[in-house]
């Protein structure tokens, strides 16, 4: 998914851990891990070593989104919706660190015109990195776990998984 929304260039929207999540929430938190993980690996031998970086990015997601689910009932959209606020920030809390040092703060995308902007308007890189990494997650984060809780609530075998999985935990 994110590939293809990146290919559409929809502005704040990526989708590139939608996987991971789906994935967290169905199963646990670490196997959803371990998806986010291999997908930076994958991605690092695929279009460059330092993707593989930002696989503390999506195994902190999949930590997240994992747990919320087996706490809560992540069908409610109203959990899914928390959740995409605390991945909107915890995020960025880790990847700006990382974006800073890989790449000084741009990366490629059209939020480095965001970066650029604070920057000469005398803004830190962290800050520049961390505001604009910050603002296109509320947007994708929430959007991706509304979009898990529609998949799971849409597809039977999916909700049975949840289900299982509550039972499981308690």
């Amino acid at each position: 998914m994110g590939t293809a929304v990146s290919s559409m260039k929809i502005p704040l929207l990526f989708l590139d851990t939608i996987g991971t999540v789906l994935i967290a929430v169905l199963f646990g938190p670490w196997w959803g891990a371990l998806a986010g993980g291999l997908t930076n690996v994958v991605l690092g031998v695929t279009t460059g070593p330092s993707a593989m970086f930002f696989g503390l990015v999506n195994i902190a997601i999949a930590l997240v989104s994992g747990y919320m689910a087996r706490k809560f009932d992540f069908r409610k959209w109203y959990i899914a919706l928390i959740t995409g606020i605390m991945l909107s920030i915890i995020a960025p809390l880790i990847g700006t660190p990382i974006a800073v040092a890989v790449y000084g703060g741009l990366n490629g995308s059209g939020m480095d015109l965001v970066v650029l902007w604070l920057r000469s308007a005398g803004e830190s890189v962290f800050a520049s990195t961390f505001i604009s990494r910050i603002t296109g997650n509320f947007v994708d984060k929430i959007i991706t776990c509304l979009l898990v809780t529609v998949m799971i609530a849409r597809v039977p075998n999916l909700s049975k998984i949840v289900k299982k999985g509550k039972k499981n935990a308690a």
